[in-house]
């Protein structure tokens, strides 16, 4: 177990070495995320309750339109109003949850993030906390939109800036919240991944009830980097549970 609100070193080295053994047999990316997001939410907790310090956990991966479900299509076409999506699109794809309500531990119940269109840059800079999230990781939004196979190589070997609002109360980057930043208390938000091979982002949320400072915001960089192997290891292969 970690103190989230007095994350170490010795935290950070653990962590990490635990996600990146995520993959060890499993067969696609949505069971590794699985994985991660569990370990995340049941390890990371608030010594003075003993519970999890997050209220909520989740993990996104961008995925082209035309390789998801037909679920997550119906989804994905939910959002942009009656725009066309192009076969090619990236779908920011909710693919792992855990957290404090009944609902947020199923991707499926999710309602409105199941699947989510980057129709274009107008598109993203309209969604405050995705925009954000690609800005503090330090890359532009087309580079998410349409990566440039030429530059992946370097992109891979890349470690990223989290994504890091200490102050998630108020924020314009952090949406909802009078429905879910008052009502449960969130603290901060740090987001942490990076870009595999296939030219997908990856992208771990944590939604925290304790306040994470930006030391322990800083250790999440390496954190990403060995959650990374283990996911590039599924990358281009399976990526959902059949």
């Amino acid at each position: 177990m970690y103190d989230l609100a007095h994350f170490t070193e010795d935290d950070m080295y653990n962590c990490a070495l635990a996600l990146r053994n995520m993959d060890r047999g499993a067969k696609n990316i949505e069971d590794v995320a699985n994985r991660i997001i569990r370990y995340l939410y049941d390890h990371l907790i608030d010594v003075q309750t003993g519970q999890s310090a997050c209220a909520l956990v989740r993990f996104f991966m961008t995925c082209p339109y035309m390789e998801l479900s037909d679920e997550l299509r119906l989804a994905a076409r939910g959002i942009v109003n009656g725009r066309s999506i192009l076969s090619n699109t990236k779908c920011l794809t909710l693919m792992a949850t855990a957290g404090d309500q009944a609902e947020w531990n199923s991707r499926q119940m999710s309602q409105g993030h199941q699947a989510i269109p980057l129709i274009d840059k107008e598109f993203v800079s309209r969604a405050p906390m995705i925009s954000q999230l690609i800005h503090q990781f330090g890359l532009d939004i087309n580079t998410v939109l349409d990566p440039d196979p030429e530059l992946l190589v370097d992109l891979e070997q890349t470690t990223f800036n989290v994504f890091y609002v200490p102050d998630a109360l108020g924020s314009p980057h952090i949406p909802a919240q009078k429905e879910f930043v008052i009502p449960f208390q969130i603290k901060s938000v740090l987001g942490f991944g990076g870009m595999l091979p296939s030219g997908n982002l990856f992208a771990i949320i944590l939604f925290a009830k304790t306040r994470i400072s930006p030391e322990v915001a800083e250790l999440f960089k390496w954190i990403s980097a060995y959650a990374r192997i283990s996911v590039a290891a599924l990358d281009k292969r399976a990526v959902f549970i059949s």
